[in-house]
């Protein structure tokens, strides 16, 4: 497989970059945006390999196969560095030490490359400390930022940046791409990239884990049983449960294992009592993984609330009778009989409720539960 395989339905932004890896159009900083979903980190991370892919042809660099492409797809590379944040933002720390490493020169491949795949997550006055290093980029370096909309970076980085614009790709395109990497079974693969909404991490996670796929059905069938404040109010605590579980259940392995390494590093057995001199280093992992469960928390819920979403995607599409392929097709009788008793009028407020929860969660210290509580009551 090429680094562009994964790129499904992106045939522009493919062709885009593989004439600039190969010398045509190659400037110093690129900006990928596009819906979540869309591939942007994942664009980004070919472009790279593709730059520091070692075959002649210029026109086949993205090969996959070279120690080049094999060390970018796994991110060991020396001389590219993907940048990305389990906390809310990164900080202006965290953009210095990008800035000195894009002062590098390249160790064995031709570019040295900075991949930022939350851009959109850095404040004013952090990204303006990346400003003059793109501006003004170290010879053979190369910037690659990453978010979801051009909007969402500063003008004075976006005009200083060559746009990728990415799109959700085709759900049959998702789904043969679960089947032919991931052996998933064919229905199940497209069942899973039309309930994903072509979302492809998404989709492999429904694909290959039942739990996920009950949590999910969990909540799209919610709005079908909500009639009075009591039931929104067992809502918001089922759906803030769903996440909080869903978060924990990736979290939990991943601290444990880190604890033992560090562990591991400082000398000490797991239960040996710590000397004085290494319990501020334990204690600064526990913190950095309170903070990467809180993020973690956010951005479940953020999904959960997007699956909810699009239960009155499919009840609108119906009311306006847009004849676009519905994301819960198993709920089609259910989700026309709630249609028939409501107005589109009442669905797009609804929808609108559940994108301003999303935002205040994602962009506030607003508590998760007291939102979606208010978000709920809205629904009814």
């Amino acid at each position: 497989m090429s680094v562009w395989d994964e790129l499904r339905g992106q045939a522009p932004v493919v062709e885009q970059l593989r004439r600039a890896a190969a010398g045509d159009g190659l400037t110093h900083a690129w900006l990928f945006t596009g819906p979540p979903g869309s591939g942007r980190s994942t664009a980004a991370k070919a472009f790279a390999a593709a730059l520091n892919c070692e075959v002649d042809d210029v026109m086949a660099r993205g090969c996959g196969q070279c120690p080049g492409c094999q060390a970018v797809l796994a991110e060991t590379h020396p001389d590219v560095e993907f940048v990305r944040t389990e906390k809310v933002t990164i900080t202006i720390d965290e953009a210095r030490e990008m800035v000195a490493k894009a002062g590098d020169r390249p160790q064995t491949g031709r570019y040295r490359v900075i991949v930022v795949e939350d851009a959109d997550r850095m404040a004013e006055r952090t990204t303006n400390v990346l400003l003059k290093a793109i501006e003004e980029p170290t010879p053979r370096t190369v910037w690659m930022l990453c978010a979801p909309s051009p909007a969402d970076v500063l003008v004075t980085i976006r005009s200083r940046c060559r746009p990728v614009g990415l799109r959700l790709p085709p759900v049959r395109d998702v789904a043969a791409l679960l089947v032919e990497r991931d052996g998933a079974d064919a229905p199940l693969a497209l069942e899973a990239a039309r309930a994903a909404q072509s979302h492809i991490g998404i989709a492999r996670r429904l694909a290959n884990d039942p739990t996920a796929r009950q949590r999910r059905t969990d909540t799209v069938r919610a709005p079908l049983a909500l009639t009075t404040v009591s039931q929104a109010v067992a809502l918001a605590e089922q759906l803030v449960k769903i996440a909080t579980e869903e978060a924990n259940a990736s979290n939990d392995e991943r601290d444990a294992a880190e604890r033992v390494r560090l562990l591991e590093t400082l000398g000490v057995a797991e239960g040996d009592k710590l000397p004085p001199s290494l319990r501020a280093q334990v204690r600064q992992l526990e913190e950095d993984q309170k903070r990467r469960a809180k993020r973690s928390v956010t951005d479940s819920l953020d999904r959960t609330l997007t699956d909810l979403l699009s239960f009155y995607r499919d009840v609108l599409m119906v009311q306006l009778d847009g004849g676009l392929e519905p994301v819960n097709a198993e709920l089609a009788e259910d989700i026309r009989a709630f249609a028939e008793k409501s107005t589109p009028e009442a669905t797009l407020a609804r929808m609108d409720a559940i994108n301003t929860t999303r935002q205040r969660i994602t962009t506030t210290n607003v508590a998760p539960l007291l939102a979606v509580e208010a978000m709920a009551v809205a629904l009814i």
